[in-house]
C-alpha cells in the first residue's frame, strides 16, 4: 500500500540533526517507501536497490546540514536517492560488463508501433516492459519522464553529452513502442 506523502517539518529535521535515533527512524518511515521506488527504477536488482536505499539514508543523515530549506525536503532526499542509485548502477556495470550487440544500432532499426497500447496495460505490465529496456535507455527515460530532469541535467548526472541523452530517450521510446506493438500482436485473436 503506497504511503501518504506528509511534508517533513523542521522540528523533525532538527531532531535528526541532533542525532536522535527516534527522529531518524520517523524520517526513515516517512520517506523509505517513496525513495525505494526511486532506487528500484535505476538499480538492476532489488538487492542493489535496497543497498542504494540504505546508502541514501546514510547520506541524508550525514549531510542534513547541507539542506538549506530551499524547496521541499522530500525533493532534496529524492535527488540523493537518484544520484546514489545511479552510482550503484555504474558500479554494477563495472562489475558486470555487458557483452554483445550495439544497442544503438538495434534501436535505429526498430519501427514504431501503436500509441494507444500503453493505455491498455496495467501498471505492473508497464513496469515489466520498462525493465526490459537496456540500462542506459531505461535510466535516461526514468530521469526525463519520471523524475523531470532536463537533458542538460541528465548529461551532467551521467557524464554524457546532451545530444546522447536526447537520442537515448528517443531510442527508448521507439523500443518501447516496438515492444508494445509486438505484445499487442500476440494478444490479438
Amino acid at each position: 500500500m503506497p504511503s501518504v506523502v506528509v511534508p517533513i517539518d523542521e522540528t523533525l529535521l532538527a531532531a535528526c540533526r541532533r542525532g536522535e535515533s527516534a527522529a531518524q527512524y520517523q524520517l526513515y518511515k516517512k520517506l523509505s517507501y517513496n525513495l525505494m521506488g526511486v532506487c528500484l527504477r535505476y538499480c538492476p536488482s532489488r538487492v542493489e536497490a535496497e543497498d542504494a536505499l540504505q546508502n541514501t539514508f546514510v547520506k541524508i543523515f550525514t549531510r542534513l546540514d547541507q539542506y538549506r530549506g530551499q524547496g521541499p525536503f522530500e525533493a532534496w532526499a529524492r535527488r540523493i536517492a537518484v544520484t546514489t542509485s545511479l552510482h550503484a548502477l555504474e558500479q554494477h556495470k563495472l562489475r558486470h560488463p555487458a557483452p554483445g550487440a550495439d544497442l544503438d544500432e538495434l534501436a535505429d532499426d526498430i519501427c514504431s508501433g501503436e500509441h494507444s497500447a500503453l493505455e491498455q496495460m496495467a501498471a505492473a505490465d508497464v513496469m515489466a516492459l520498462l525493465d526490459t529496456l537496456p540500462p542506459g535507455y531505461r535510466t535516461v527515460l526514468n530521469l526525463y519522464a519520471v523524475e523531470g530532469y532536463s537533458h542538460q541535467e541528465i548529461a551532467e548526472l551521467l557524464g554524457i553529452a546532451e545530444g546522447t541523452s536526447k537520442s537515448q530517450l528517443a531510442r527508448a521510446r521507439r523500443l518501447l513502442e516496438s515492444r508494445l506493438a509486438a505484445q499487442n500482436a500476440l494478444q490479438l485473436p
